[in-house]
């Protein structure tokens, strides 16, 4: 038996988990939020139902990670530090580098950190966290669980861009993909539910929070993804346009006078359903303005719903069928509205859902097809800290073994 924690490190933020593996269990998760300010809000879940809440100046996320541990202990969730066996750290950008998990060393640490252009956002807290965890554990192995390299497995047709061959050769320009953990985790447990292996079948897996992608999984192997080269490619998000003409970007410089970092400022953060909408980037507010007549309301569900049905239909077409669709994160969990409206009309190619069982469905596993349905559709709640914990062990132990 050996504990595993599972980080992500956001820019003023740090989820954590505590697991008991190869057991899987959950014996804490946590959240650090405000980090950096004086008022940084801690609180840990664990045992049978306990909660533990503070506000506390972090100024660090060092000082957040320091906290934590120090809590682990007060808590008597562990003795020492002695039996945490190991950190996995979600990481936003692999490039080509990494098609897999790997145990963080300097060398790691430099390529990640050359990675920083690709995810301005992500990277630089991804290695605070990662620093963090190596000043306080510096004897305990650190492993790096990146985004990116689920998706390393799509064809050069699908991940190359229609642009000068030389771009990518030199430049690294291409589809890079991202959720790879939660669409590694649903398609995994999908094939679990379906009772049939993994390597047998074709899903569509729709990870819809505020940041959205949807993926296309034959045998195990994530063939297309919607996001590209950064995480503002494919569809309609929260916040983010999703794919637009890229001759765009100089029209609305020349027009708004604004710069080109400027616009994809715009791009990233004041559009999609919030910009469309006018009222929110959760869709919740959005589907209760619609609800209650507002037009640009349902214009904004309609092109984030119709986007997703879209890309079904194309993931379907490249994989001459599928087997199961699959709805994960915040929305795909808890949205029978937005489900709804995503699976209306996919009848034609054997998707039969029972609106009776889609209807106030919410962050359980389920199914929601009819039992005669060719394609089955499902629920499953993601859990990317489980994935992270499983890499862990299995990076971690493979370096045990070649030592």
């Amino acid at each position: 038996m050996t504990k595993i924690m599972a980080v992500n490190a956001g820019s003023s933020s740090l989820k954590f988990q505590l697991l008991e593996m190869p057991t899987e269990e959950l014996l804490a998760v946590g959240l650090v939020e405000r980090v950096g300010k004086e008022d940084a809000i801690f609180t840990i879940k664990y045992g049978e139902g306990q909660k533990f809440n503070v506000v506390t100046p972090l100024h660090t996320h060092k000082e957040a990670v320091e906290l934590t541990l120090e809590k682990l202990i007060e808590l008597d969730i562990i003795q020492s530090f002695d039996e945490i066996s190991g950190v996995g750290h979600r990481v936003l950008h692999g490039k080509e580098l990494y098609a897999d998990s790997v145990v963080i060393d300097d060398e790691v640490m430099k390529n990640i950190e050359s990675f920083t252009e690709l995810g301005p956002l992500h990277i630089p807290p991804n290695l605070t966290g990662i620093r963090a965890f190596q000043a306080i554990l510096p004897n305990v192995p650190q492993v790096a669980v990146f985004d990116t390299a689920f998706h390393q497995s799509m064809p050069e047709e699908n991940f190359l861009y229609s642009l000068p061959y030389e771009y990518y050769t030199e430049h690294g320009v291409r589809k890079y993909g991202f959720h790879g953990t939660s669409h590694k985790y649903v398609t995994q447990r999908a094939a679990e539910l379906l009772g049939r292996p993994l390597e047998d079948l074709r899903l569509i897996s729709c990870h819809l929070g505020s940041g959205a992608s949807i993926a296309a999984v034959a045998g195990g192997r994530s063939i297309d993804t919607t996001m590209g080269f950064t995480p503002l490619e494919g569809i309609t998000m929260g916040t983010r346009s999703g794919s637009l003409d890229p001759a765009l970007i100089p029209f609305l410089m020349q027009k708004t006078g604004k710069s080109a970092e400027d616009v994809l400022n715009v791009m990233n953060k004041e559009s999609g359903v919030y910009g469309l909408s006018g009222i929110s980037s959760d869709l919740r507010d959005i589907e209760q303005a619609a609800a209650e007549g507002n037009h640009r309301a349902e214009v904004s569900l309609k092109i984030f719903s119709n986007r997703i049905h879209g890309y079904i239909g194309q993931y379907a077409a490249e994989m001459n069928g599928v087997d199961a669709i699959i709805f994960t994160a915040g929305v795909g969990e808890n949205s029978d509205v937005i489900r709804e409206r995503i699976l209306r009309g996919l009848e034609f190619m054997g998707v039969y859902w029972d609106p009776s069982l889609n209807n106030g469905a919410r962050g359980k596993e389920l199914f929601i097809n009819y039992p005669h349905s060719p394609v089955k559709v499902i629920i499953i709640p993601t859990n990317e800290e489980l994935v992270i914990a499983r890499d862990t062990v299995r990076i971690a132990n493979l370096v045990e073994e070649h030592a």
